[in-house]
């Protein structure tokens, strides 16, 4: 493999360490985990085998040139909260009405070459960087404020901390391939970042579907990378204000007594409203409701842009 800007080890390419942990997380997406499902999968799932992109940058060719190939689109056929985890091609659409996805992704994924930095879709406060390698192997939570989160996953490296201000278009982290779908099925599976954005609690498509749904980047449903050229010193964000009595509802709302005490055990309440909000997004089968975490919700709005360098990329090409 060609490792594109440095090189970087197998293991964090991959997600694997700490190796214990990593072993146990598989185990748990394969067998299940008291109220957790195993993952569900058939040979629908060879659908998300993209050969054509997912060699080519594995050998570190941007096939695309500028352009960085969306890999899975966002399926707006949301599964119920009692349904587990899918990786399955059955009732999924995407924002155009095709089945780029699959159908638990609620997320956007971009195949890039290993090690290209990501950057943030705009400023923020992150959150945590967590390592989960059932579910998006090492990743960074950033909070824009109103409501709007955004989280890049499959990262090799991370370059910020729980805590850090960080301003729009700033490098995270390298790109990587960590978590069990792109070992297990490597090089089928492209290298890529997936970017899950977050609005008012719930998972949200950050393109904006036909009959005038506002797309949350910046450029409409076009997003390019933040231009330095267009840098603005004077932006600034309010972090999300999260409720606490909120918080502790919705962890009641768990129905897993261990991954109650499991949230509880974050004292930090911007660390325990970020693991709440992963477990939400992928592992329905343990809450009974979806409660809000704040009091206010917030419209759609245009605020994000494409999480790479503009050096490196100038936007995104879709699917055909």
């Amino acid at each position: 493999m060609v490792m594109n800007k440095e090189r970087i080890g197998l293991l964090d390419i991959f997600g694997l360490k700490p190796l214990d942990a990593a072993l146990a997380q598989a185990g748990r997406a394969v067998f299940g985990n008291n109220d957790i499902p195993p993952t569900n999968w058939d040979l629908s799932s060879i659908k998300v085998f993209k050969p054509h992109i997912s060699i080519p940058t594995w050998l570190g060719v941007k096939i695309h040139g500028d352009k960085a190939p969306v890999y899975n689109l966002f399926n707006r056929n949301m599964r119920g909260p009692d349904e587990p985890f899918s990786v399955r091609v059955t009732d999924c659409e995407d924002f155009r009405g095709g089945q780029w996805t699959y159908d638990s992704h609620l997320g956007t994924d971009f195949a890039i070459p290993v090690g290209t930095p990501v950057a943030t879709c705009a400023p923020g406060l992150v959150m945590t960087v967590k390592r989960q390698f059932d579910h998006g192997g090492l990743k960074v939570f950033v909070d824009h404020g109103d409501g709007l989160l955004t989280t890049y996953a499959h990262l090799s490296r991370a370059l910020v901390g729980a805590g850090d201000i960080v301003r729009r278009g700033q490098a995270i982290g390298l790109s990587g391939a960590a978590g069990m779908e792109l070992l297990m099925f490597f090089p089928w599976v492209a290298p890529h970042v997936h970017l899950n954005v977050v609005l008012n609690g719930n998972p949200a498509d950050p393109f904006g579907a036909g009959g005038g749904e506002v797309p949350l980047w910046r450029t409409g449903n076009d997003p390019t990378p933040f231009k330095e050229s267009g840098a603005r010193a004077d932006e600034r964000f309010e972090p999300t204000a999260w409720n606490p009595a909120l918080l502790d509802a919705a962890i009641d709302d768990c129905s897993d007594a261990a991954e109650r005490d499991y949230f509880r055990g974050f004292p930090d309440i911007v660390e325990r409203a970020a693991e709440i909000l992963n477990h939400r997004m992928f592992f329905t089968t343990i809450f009974k409701d979806f409660p809000p975490l704040y009091e206010k919700e917030y419209p759609r709005r245009p605020a994000l842009d494409l999480p790479f360098l503009e050096s490196d990329y100038s936007g995104a090409k879709l699917p055909d």
